[in-house]
């Protein structure tokens, strides 16, 4: 026998881990053919863990300090191999280091536009990204249920698989935040509580808990921000004292170039403009008299999906004349602004009246 081979199968009697990495998150003991001697000591540093794993399955854990390995602190694997009265040969169990300490900077991002349903501008597309931390907070869980039994797992591999999550679960807080579309720029730390807060409900079950979570930005088509902007505009406006300024100042301009056209011409357009202000005053007037009678009942326009594809939106009488096309029929899936999903037209109490005047099909000769 060699002096290698010696060393080989030379009893473990000290077992700890270094981590010299800032990446590395689960680290096996290198215990390659050689057994583990009883009474060994087990070194878990600050943020680390040592889970005892045998055949496959998660025994004990350590927690940081040193450790005596024996049947006293041990009581799992103690059970698992059989040791009733304890015992003093040596054992054969492997070891896995996982770094409890937390990964900051991790970057995600989302490689594909969110799809969410707004009550006022219909289906939209949103692309994001951030960062977020995280540090394994269940060893025995995070083993289980994401590394397994590599002998060693970095941020590098498991990264994808989070940040697949992520984007999942900061779609649902999105959709769930009640955060109006046209505010979400100036609500990313709002957007940012929102995901840290259901992705760690999600989280726990992984052994993993996101420390922070940072929606830096939050784009949009171009289209959609121009729709927006005007959408916004319109409720902050007065329309009627804008009207009265921009007549004001052609009155103004009016009286400016009597010098071009003469006094009679200055005259007119001051006398034609005077006449608008005043059909304007009566019209403002009249709107305040008539500000008691009740706005007429919203149009109701329905999205239908015809030979595969999302169309409309249309409103009754184009949907009636669908129905009497054979277009639309009581199995037809149909959206409209306030629906959570797509429905058949048949369940839609607006559209039910649609179906009762269609002829049935006529009888075969």
């Amino acid at each position: 026998m060699g002096l290698f081979d010696k060393l080989r199968n030379e009893f473990i009697d000290i077992i700890e881990w270094v981590d010299n990495t800032n990446d590395t998150i689960v680290w096996k003991f290198p215990r390659y053919q050689n057994e583990i001697k009883t009474g060994a000591k087990l070194t878990v540093r600050e943020s680390q863990v040592a889970v005892f794993m045998n055949e496959g399955q998660i025994a004990d854990v350590f927690l940081p300090g040193m450790h005596t390995l024996t049947t006293q602190n041990m009581p799992i694997l103690t059970t698992l191999k059989g040791w009733k009265y304890g015992f003093d040969s040596p054992f054969k169990v492997d070891i896995f280091y996982v770094s409890t300490k937390q990964f900051i900077d991790q970057k995600w991002g989302t490689k594909n536009p969110i799809t969410l349903s707004d009550a006022r501008f219909g289906f939209i597309e949103l692309r994001s990204f951030g960062n977020f931390s995280f540090r394994v907070t269940d060893a025995g869980k995070f083993i289980k249920e994401i590394a397994g039994t590599n002998e060693t797992y970095s941020t590098t591999e498991v990264a994808e698989q989070l940040r697949t999550m992520i984007v999942s679960k900061f779609s649902d807080a999105v959709g769930e935040g009640n955060i109006p579309i046209e505010k979400f720029a100036a609500n990313l730390d709002e957007l940012s509580k929102l995901g840290q807060e259901k992705l760690n409900t999600d989280f726990l079950e992984y052994g993993l808990t996101i420390t922070k979570f940072l929606v830096e930005n939050v784009s949009m088509p171009e289209e959609l921000k121009k729709e927006i902007f005007n959408y916004s505009r319109l409720n902050v406006i007065d329309m009627n004292k804008l009207a009265q300024f921009n007549t004001a100042n052609a009155i103004d301009d009016a009286a400016r170039n009597q010098g071009l056209g003469g006094a009679g011409v200055g005259m007119g357009v001051g006398m034609g403009m005077g006449n608008m202000m005043t059909n304007m005053f009566n019209n403002q007037n009249m709107n305040q008299q008539n500000s008691n009678v009740p706005p007429p009942p919203p149009t109701i326009q329905f999205h239908v999906v015809v030979n595969g594809a999302q169309a409309g939106p249309f409103n009754l009488q184009q949907l009636q004349a669908m129905a009497a096309s054979g277009q639309l029929t009581k199995a037809t899936l149909v959206w409209k602004a306030g629906m959570a999903n797509w429905a058949a037209a048949d369940t839609q109490a607006e559209l039910l009246a649609l179906f009762t005047h269609i002829p049935p099909p006529p009888p075969i000769v």
